[in-house]
């Protein structure tokens, strides 16, 4: 199924671009912020089918926007997947906490990650 939309949050340039590449040559259509402040603003104007967020962010970083993401009522069920470089079972956990669908390790492998949103999604 293409067509989704997908929200990506990343304060690394390079990460957004690659993003936004592997994701809209599989159909999706992606939408980018920087931090989790403009992921904020994102979804309060527009409707996605899944977010993928890094952890290590300026302004708000991932967790905190993914608590807020859940604090708003109005994103309860939104598959929110973890795009980072961190391994440990500690930020895993708190990522879990906060309502995190799902933890992937970057650097990314396309087919795999396309493979995760279609599971999560659906």
């Amino acid at each position: 199924m293409t067509g989704l939309r997908v929200l990506t949050v990343d304060d690394s340039r390079t990460i957004l671009a690659m993003l936004h590449h592997t994701l809209s040559n599989a159909g999706f259509e992606v939408l980018q912020a920087e931090d989790g402040k403009q992921g904020l603003e994102v979804l309060e104007s527009q409707d996605v089918d899944v977010v993928i967020t890094d952890i290590n962010m300026p302004v708000m970083d991932g967790i905190e926007f993914i608590r807020n993401v859940r604090a708003s009522g109005q994103h309860q069920s939104l598959p929110i997947l973890i795009l980072t470089t961190e391994t440990s079972q500690d930020k895993r956990d708190q990522g879990k906490a906060a309502g995190g669908t799902g933890w992937i390790v970057k650097p990314f492998d396309p087919e795999k990650l396309i493979s995760v949103i279609h599971r999560v999604v659906h």
